[in-house]
This record gives structure tokens, C-alpha cells and sequence, in this order.
């Protein structure tokens, strides 16, 4: 026992560190683009810089977690830390736009370190704990969120490109602890035996899960989820700034806010509800939680108030920390282990695919009208939620 929560506990320590370079570059982005675009270009190179990382990542993903059930979690995360090392070290150095298109299409064609961690918890944990272990993974997550940014903003007032590379350090030590401190969770007997041609094609991975039994309402229920979050988490600061007229500090603060709530509902209520009550149960829960901060955001756009988002916050924050979790716990124990990373790989990968279509729809709904995009999330949550409460695993 002790053994494998010494192991656990090396996963969480590497998706912080990963998580605090994530967030330390991100707020830098727009200055960094700003070099070699025009300003009223700088979005437009964002989103493109974004998007192809999310497409490439899209058909990478399920063929590294396919890669990992042969030849063991360790090796293939190794490459995928390392394909961020150089994604990150590219972007430091910087000095053309195309650079940096290089520096992301690497990162996300070694896309899948999430996904094999995901299939290492699933390796090394009973299927009642998964639950809990992802929802620390979130936790962690958030603190990365809540520090990042201003650790980015210190050393970005040094040079533009040092956040890049303290970053490309941070995953470079994630690699150095994964390779000195972390055994492999994949026995040899478990893992797959052989691998093909279709092994390398994405949408053979895609056929193979959706045609596992139970599994094709489960991913169609985690789509449903994911829009109606990637919706808040793409226009939450433009509504914010074009509706509230906040300043960045006001944003800054409410995205902090969010930070906060997100590891006390991951690190604190979940594993408290899962003494208590069943993944499912907590699931659905999360999701009307969700719908009903979705709801009151809308409700916000003819009601101003500072309390009304501040409670819609909270309310999609601790949904999303509720669902998420048991959801991939819930998914995890689905398929056996030989089938771990291709299963995570396919589930990163739909996330990429949102990640690349929801933004621009997204973004069109907005523009025409916030109110409706709102109420377009929550009629999808919510839609969700009913979903799951008619959800019967197979036999």
C-alpha cells in the first residue's frame, strides 16, 4: 500500500510541476505573439497557435496511449515530457512566428502525458480509489493555476522569453523524476502484445473504444461535459471584460477565486462525498451544479450583479470538480489495463477536438448574443445530467 501511494503521490508532484509551466507562460502569450504580429493580429495568432497544438494532439494522443499499453507507461511518458521540453525551449528562443508554430506542433504531436498519468492511476490504484486520485490531479492543477501567472508576470518583466525556458526546466525535472523515481505500472505480462499498422492510425483507436460495450454513452457523456465547460472557460474573461467592464485586476481576482474552488471541491468535498455516496450519484450532481452556475451566468447578463457571478463561479467550478473526477474514475473502470492508455489517449483526444471546434463556434454564438450562448451550455449540461441519471452500465 505504502508502495503505491509512494508512487501516487511522484504522479501528483509531476502534474504540478507541470501545471505551474503551464500557467507561468500562458498570461505571456499575447506580449510574446505581439513581437512578430500586428496588434489587431495578436488573436488571430493565438487562436491558430492554440488550434493546431489542440489538432495535433488530436491524432497523437490516442497512439501514445496506444504505444504506452505496449511498451509500459514510463518509456512513452518520458517522450512525451521531452517533446514539451522542446516545444518550450523553442518558444524561448522565439525570433520568427514560425518558430513558434514549430515549438507547439512538436508539443502536441508528443501530446499524452496527461493520459498516460491518467492510465499510470489506473494501473496502480483499486477501481473505488481512481476517483479520488484524479480529483487530487485536479487539485494540484489548480494550485499550478493559482501561482503560475504571477511567477509568469515576475519573470516576464526580465525577459519575455525566461518564463519559456523556466518552464521547459520545470517539465525537464518532471522527466528527471519520472526516470530516477518512478517504476513502471504496466507489468509486461498485461500489456498489449503486438502492434500494427492501424496502431498508428487515430481513428482505428477511435473505432476499437467506441465499440467496447458501455463505453459510447460514457464518451458521448463527457463530450456533452466538455463543451459546456470549454464554453465558460473560452468567453468567461471577454464576458466579463465586455459585459462587467471589469479591469484585468477584477479578472485577475475572480480567476484566482476560481483557483480556490477548485482545490477545495477536488482536494476536500470530493473525497468526503466519496465516503458517503456513489461516483454516479456524485457525478449527476456535479452536473446540475454545473447547469445551474451556466444558468446564472446567464441570468447575469440582464441582472448585474457581483454576487450573482461570484455564486455562478462557484457553482461551475464545483460542479466541473465533482464530475470530472468520478467521471474518469467511473470511465477508467470500463476496459482493462492492456487497454488503459489507448482509452485516456481517445478521451485527450475528443477534448483536443473541442478544444479546436467549440473556441470558433463558440466565439460566433457570443458575438450574436452571450445570453444565448449561456443558455446553450446549460440546456447541454443539463441535457447531460439526464443522460447519466439513464445511464446502465453493460454486462
Amino acid at each position: 500500500m505504502k508502495s503505491k501511494k509512494y508512487k501516487l503521490w511522484i504522479i501528483i508532484g509531476i502534474v504540478l510541476l507541470n501545471s505551474i509551466g503551464f500557467s507561468i507562460v500562458l498570461p505571456l502569450l499575447p506580449f510574446l505573439i505581439s513581437q512578430y504580429l500586428p496588434s489587431q493580429q495578436v488573436v488571430v495568432g493565438m487562436s491558430l497557435l492554440m488550434s493546431i497544438f489542440a489538432a495535433c494532439s488530436f491524432f497523437s494522443a490516442p497512439v501514445f496511449g496506444a504505444l504506452s499499453d505496449r511498451y509500459g507507461r514510463k518509456n512513452i511518458l518520458l517522450i512525451s515530457l521531452f517533446g514539451s521540453v522542446i516545444g518550450y525551449v523553442l518558444f524561448g528562443i522565439g525570433g520568427a512566428l514560425w518558430i513558434l508554430f514549430l515549438g507547439r506542433i512538436i508539443d502536441g504531436l508528443t501530446a499524452g502525458n496527461m493520459s498516460i498519468l491518467f492510465a499510470y492511476i489506473a494501473d496502480t490504484t483499486e477501481p473505488n480509489e481512481r476517483a479520488k486520485w484524479f480529483g487530487y490531479i485536479g487539485a494540484v492543477m489548480g494550485i499550478g493555476k493559482i501561482g503560475g501567472p504571477a511567477l509568469g508576470g515576475l519573470l516576464g518583466s526580465i525577459s519575455i522569453g525566461l518564463p519559456f525556458f523556466v518552464t521547459a526546466v520545470l517539465i525537464l525535472l518532471s522527466g528527471i523524476a519520472v526516470y530516477f523515481l518512478l517504476p513502471e505500472s504496466l507489468p509486461v505480462e498485461k500489456r498489449t502484445k503486438h502492434l500494427s499498422v492501424s496502431s498508428f492510425n487515430t481513428f482505428s483507436h477511435f473505432s476499437e473504444i467506441f465499440k467496447l460495450k458501455g463505453l459510447k454513452p460514457l464518451l458521448i457523456l463527457g463530450v456533452l461535459f466538455y463543451i459546456g465547460l470549454s464554453i465558460f472557460q473560452f468567453n468567461f474573461t471577454l464576458f466579463l471584460k465586455d459585459i462587467y467592464e471589469w479591469t484585468p485586476g477584477f479578472i485577475g481576482g475572480i480567476l484566482t477565486f476560481v483557483g480556490i474552488c477548485d482545490i477545495l471541491t477536488r482536494a476536500v468535498l470530493l473525497p468526503w462525498l466519496l465516503k458517503h455516496f456513489n461516483e454516479k450519484n456524485i457525478g449527476i450532481t456535479g452536473l446540475i451544479i454545473l447547469g445551474i452556475g451556466l444558468g446564472l451566468i446567464l441570468l447575469s447578463v440582464y441582472v448585474h450583479s457581483t454576487v450573482l457571478i461570484s455564486f455562478a463561479v462557484i457553482c461551475i467550478i464545483s460542479g466541473e470538480g465533482l464530475f470530472d473526477p468520478t467521471y474518469n474514475g467511473k470511465l477508467s473502470q470500463s476496459v482493462e489495463e492492456s487497454k488503459q492508455g489507448k482509452l485516456q489517449g481517445v478521451n485527450q483526444s475528443l477534448q483536443s477536438a473541442i478544444n479546436v471546434f467549440v473556441p470558433l463556434l463558440a466565439a460566433a454564438i457570443y458575438y450574436y448574443s452571450p445570453g444565448i450562448l449561456y443558455a446553450t451550455a446549460a440546456f447541454i449540461v443539463f441535457f447531460a445530467a439526464m443522460m447519466y441519471a439513464k445511464y446502465r452500465p453493460e454486462n
